[in-house]
């Protein structure tokens, strides 16, 4: 879970591109760079270690020149955090000079990494599977473009070829020096993509005036929307877009059987409640999680000594103002979010979540002391936040806590971009319900339904018609087809550190 922006526009894009990594920086924390590349071809490139606001600099954003260009945050799934030769973008000088950002995770990278060395002869300083990623678009487009310029139709093929190589969840957004922006995202939608378009006004604003049609590709629609440009529409599975620097834009279809079965992490978790994602609303899909949980909590919990709902802040937000609502119980907030701590989650390695968790989140004692309170969370993981969080309730003067999760129990590693991957992690794996209750130290604990997680998002289609929904971590299902029990065990021994 990366996010990634690329653009193609009138005036210099840098600060732009820097905007939209500010509003996808809850996708990743742990690195961030951007490219940009002048009308010569010439490509700047920028990476550092940290967030968007504490990693660029002045003298850095002055040196990002040209009219086209693309940006990443990280959110460390393969490779090591510590490693800041796998921060993104990757640049390669050969075929033409292409850059390249991703948001997902290759399931072939061994069989890849092979191919590199043996089939394709090229070098990999990392162990990225993004770097992978760019070395096998590279080698493509050199395969498929003759001795004539390149144009759409052989970067297109050259996608198709890629596609027909890699195996996994991916968006991508590449430049491709002197050409243009190329983007794809895989024959699954698992992870999201979405272009938007800017039209040049007459008058000016916050945009030029004159020129071409400016484009925007990024992970969330909430880019889009803060810097005025239009939702064109989203990318569709196993498709390419490829933009030229003077905003002519193509599309392809590059296989036969993709299918839309995007990632439902995105809606329990990933995503900003304010984006919308294959027509989905996040924050619709939110409330109608928490309305379908508080019908099993009623099941399970005595409701009548409950005094008041609260949220884990912030993504639990929206489900516990409809528990409370459905429930008809007293809405609250008790834990008061340090905003310059950034998501428990997401943090690689159980020692730094850990001790995050107090950081970040401060029990308010007026709003617990004396009180049965029911705790609304997105899910639970691998449990430490969880456990810290009914600890500080209860240290706060709660004389009960209830806990439920808006998601199903996670028993199953995920290996398309979430860093779930070691099931012996995870607090739900070979644990009954009511164990995992006395492991976190709950009076009562409640998950959601899979069938009422999955009907809580699909209910909120409308133009867009998905084909299903990647529920692996809940069900064990991996819609790629390819996830074996021998890759789990392998994904395992090699997880991030």
């Amino acid at each position: 879970m990366c996010g990634i922006v690329g653009m193609v526009g009138n005036q210099p894009v840098n600060q732009d591109i820097y905007d939209a990594l500010l509003l996808l920086q809850h996708r990743g924390q742990d690195s961030t760079g951007m490219a940009t590349a002048e009308e010569g071809g010439h490509m700047h490139l920028f990476r550092a270690r940290g967030m968007v606001r504490e990693s660029f600099r002045t003298r850095d954003m002055r040196s990002l020149l040209g009219t086209a260009g693309l940006g990443h945050v990280r959110y460390v799934t393969r490779g090591a955090a510590s490693n800041e030769q796998e921060s993104q973008p990757f640049y390669v000088n050969s075929p033409y000079g292409i850059t390249l950002v991703h948001n997902g995770n290759l399931t072939n990278t061994r069989e890849l990494t092979t191919e590199m060395r043996h089939r394709d002869r090229r070098h990999l300083n990392t162990s990225s599977d993004t770097e992978l990623l760019l070395n096998v678009l590279a080698h493509e487009l050199q395969s498929t473009t003759g001795p004539d310029d390149l144009n759409a139709d052989g970067i297109f093929d050259a996608v198709t070829a890629t596609m027909g190589r890699i195996e996994g969840a991916y968006g991508v957004i590449s430049l491709i020096a002197h050409h243009g922006l190329l983007a794809f995202r895989d024959p699954n939608g698992i992870r999201p993509l979405v272009l938007g378009r800017r039209r040049p006004t007459a008058t000016g604003g916050s945009h030029a005036v004159g020129g071409h049609d400016e484009w925007v590709v990024a992970s969330e629609s909430l880019v889009l929307e803060n810097a005025d440009y239009e939702l064109e529409r989203e990318i569709a599975p196993g498709e390419a877009v490829f933009i030229t620097a003077d905003g002519t834009l193509y599309s392809r279809q590059c296989v036969t059987d993709a299918r839309l079965e995007p990632c439902s992490f995105e809606y329990v978790y990933l995503a900003r409640p304010d984006s919308v994602m294959n027509g989905i609303s996040v924050y619709d899909s939110r409330l109608r999680m928490g309305a379908r949980l508080a019908n099993t909590i009623a099941e399970h919990v005595p409701t009548d000594d409950v005094d008041v709902v609260m949220p884990i802040p912030d993504s639990a937000r929206p489900a516990a103002m409809e528990v409370a609502r459905v429930l008809d119980l007293p809405y609250r907030e008790g834990f008061f979010k340090n905003r310059y701590v950034g998501r428990t989650f997401i943090m690689p390695g159980q020692a730094v979540r850990k001790k995050s968790v107090r950081q970040k989140l401060n029990a308010m004692s007026s709003e617990f002391a004396g009180k049965h309170v029911l705790l609304i969370d997105d899910s639970i993981v691998r449990g430490t936040t969880s456990y810290e969080i009914i600890a500080m309730a209860r240290a706060a003067g709660a004389r009960k806590v209830s806990f439920a999760s808006a998601a199903p129990p996670i028993r199953h590693p995920h290996v398309y971009g979430i860093n779930i991957p070691d099931r012996d992690e995870l607090v739900a794996a070979g644990r009954s319900v009511p164990e995992v209750c006395k492991v976190l130290g709950a009076d009562h604990l409640v998950y959601q339904k899979v069938e009422d997680l999955e009907g809580a998002i699909l209910d909120g289609q409308t133009d867009a018609q998905l084909d299903g929904l990647d529920m692996s971590c809940f069900d064990g299902r991996y819609v790629t087809g390819t996830v074996t029990d021998e890759y789990l065990e392998w994904v395992r021994d090699n997880q991030v550190s």
